[in-house]
């Protein structure tokens, strides 16, 4: 349980990353056809965080930036995705 709670810790903190740059948000929104109450409301979801980190990941120099925003390792987002729904038949 504990490593699920960090990787769902780590997915917002992945979230906070990406709204704090207008360009990475609104990529975001753009993909995902998210919303900002929609992201409100979805900040508990293990499912919206597993798209969080999808997203980041699907970008090598995101997830380099993240990583050092962050402190981590560069392997750690795609360990925490692992560890949330669908992780577990996705390949980083």
């Amino acid at each position: 349980m504990k490593r699920t709670e960090n990787a769902v810790s780590l997915a917002r903190d992945a979230l906070i990353y990406l709204s704090q740059d207008a360009d990475r948000i609104g990529r975001f929104l753009a993909v995902t056809g998210v919303g900002p109450v929609e992201i409100r409301n979805q900040v508990d979801d293990p499912v919206f965080l597993a798209g969080v980190l999808d997203f980041i990941l699907a970008d090598d120099a995101m997830v380099m930036d993240f990583a050092e925003s962050a402190s981590i390792e560069p392997e750690e987002p795609a360990r925490a995705r692992r560890l949330l729904p669908g992780g577990d038949v996705l390949e980083y």
